[in-house]
């Protein structure tokens, strides 16, 4: 089948290859034909290292498709379903699913997912990227990394919510949990930064300001919930006449660098919530000094998977999106084929686009 694999971690490109193979299907597993799957920044963070993964592997987590087999056991899905992948599924029994109530914090199932090579070429086994690996036509997943939605929702839709839209809509909604008339910024106007603000939208924030470096991408902000899009040298302005200088209510760093994090921090009123949702190196660090941590009284988290119960949340978005609430389609900058994968990677880098869709 076709598919893209990197080679070794650090390539610039990916090599386009029709003789992929996928083992037989497994007790739990589902074999899924893919038909439309993103090119997220945490893909390219995979291939650049920032994310450990091991080489070679089979990039994508942001899919969605059609059930075309499933393994002994499996009850949630039969063939035909059609499904959203989902990267890091819960397992639905540990403390984390159970007791925590922190079911996007389980990495039973994902971890089981990460060392399997369902994928092979020529006898030598491939992995597939974060336990999925959504470029290429087919994949077998556990039945929990799948999670049924209706058919008539477009494949390409579908997609999105598999990772940029959950993870960005739901860290303002579930992770930091955005009040009606507050004041929110967001570093970074990818589709997981583009997320954030219209998750921010959706919970009702009465000034909403993106900060990027790129034109287009504030254009694009704008558009898509911003109230205000402004460059980080003129953020603060925009921060005096919104906020009197106290700072935002909310602060979204959606990039993944220490410099960003800070200035999300730097950005936020004191009692308010910094919230990192940027995916950073793990040999990257950011400093406090110890008296502001006691005195400013904020409140810096993280955000893994928008803090999402996967098994209810996708078809949230998706119900978000039916009613008018989130706009998918405008995120989708360009309809792409796998051969033109390389290109997408490309525009991703250069922050021309906020979600390219590869169709199968």
């Amino acid at each position: 089948m076709r598919a893209a694999v990197l080679r070794t971690t650090g390539d610039e490109k990916l090599e386009l290859v029709d003789d992929l193979e996928l083992g037989p299907v497994g007790p739990g597993e589902v074999k899924v034909k893919i038909h439309a799957t993103g090119v997220c920044h945490s893909d390219v963070s995979g291939m650049n290292g920032t994310i450990p993964q091991p080489a070679p592997f089979v990039p994508g987590h942001e899919g969605a498709g059609v059930v075309t087999e499933v393994g002994e056991g499996v009850t949630n899905v039969q063939a035909g379903d059609h499904v959203i992948i989902a990267w890091s599924a819960p397992c639905g029994t540990c403390k984390f699913c159970i007791d925590r109530k922190q079911p996007n914090l389980c990495v039973n199932v994902q971890m089981a997912a990460f060392g399997a090579t369902h994928f092979s070429q020529g006898g030598t086994p491939i992995f597939g990227f974060a336990g999925s690996g959504t470029w290429a036509e087919e994949m077998i997943m556990p039945q929990q990394g799948v999670v049924k939605i209706d058919p008539d929702t477009p494949h390409e839709i579908a997609s999105l919510v598999g990772c940029g839209v959950m993870t960005g809509v739901g860290a303002a909604l579930n992770t930091a949990r955005v009040t009606p008339g507050s004041s929110v910024v967001v570093f970074g106007c990818g589709g997981v930064g583009i997320s954030a603000i219209q998750g921010a939208r959706v919970a009702g924030a009465s000034e909403i300001v993106a900060v990027d470096l790129v034109d287009s991408k504030l254009e694009d902000a704008l558009r898509l919930g911003a109230t205000h899009a402004v460059k980080p040298d003129d953020l603060d302005g925009v921060k005096a006449t919104i906020t009197g200088g106290d700072g935002f209510d909310y602060a979204f760093e959606a990039i993944g660098l220490p410099l960003t994090m800070r200035a999300a921090y730097d950005a936020t009123r004191r009692g308010g919530t910094t919230c990192i949702i940027g995916v950073g190196g793990m040999d990257k660090t950011i400093s406090f000094n110890a008296f502001e941590l006691f005195y400013d009284e904020k409140t810096f988290t993280g955000s893994y998977y928008g803090s999402a119960d996967v098994r209810s949340d996708f078809n949230r978005m998706l119900g978000l999106w039916r009613n008018g609430r989130l706009d998918l389609e405008g995120m989708i900058s360009k309809k792409i084929h796998i051969d033109d994968v390389n290109e997408a990677v490309d525009d991703l880098k250069a922050g021309t686009v906020i979600r390219s869709v590869i169709t199968f």
